[in-house]
C-alpha cells in the first residue's frame, strides 16, 4: 500500500505537488543548475588541465545530492516567499 502525501503549494491558486513530483522536480533542477555551477566553478579553480573532467565529475557528484535534498526541502518554504512577494507587488 502506497502512501502519498499532499503538500499544499498555493492557497492562492489552489495548486497541490505530491512528494514524488516535488522529489522529481528538485532532482531535475538541481543537477541542470549543479552541472552548470560545477563546470564554471571547476574550470575558474583549475582552468582546463588534463584532470579537469575528472575534477569537474567529482565536484558534480558531491553536490548533485545535496542541491536535490535542498531543493525538496526548502521548495515549500520557497514557493511561500514566492507568493508572498507577488501578492506585495500587487499582482
Amino acid at each position: 500500500m502506497a502512501v502519498r502525501f499532499r503538500l499544499n503549494l498555493s492557497k492562492r491558486w489552489g495548486e497541490t505537488m505530491d512528494a514524488k513530483t516535488r522529489f522529481i522536480l528538485a532532482a531535475v533542477m538541481s543537477s541542470m543548475m549543479v552541472f552548470m555551477v560545477t563546470l564554471i566553478v571547476t574550470y575558474l579553480n583549475l582552468g582546463l588541465r588534463p584532470d579537469f573532467l575528472l575534477q569537474w565529475v567529482k565536484a558534480y557528484f558531491i553536490a548533485w545530492p545535496i542541491a536535490a535534498v535542498t531543493g525538496f526541502l526548502v521548495m515549500p518554504m520557497a514557493r511561500r516567499a514566492t507568493d508572498g512577494i507577488v501578492r506585495m507587488m500587487g499582482q
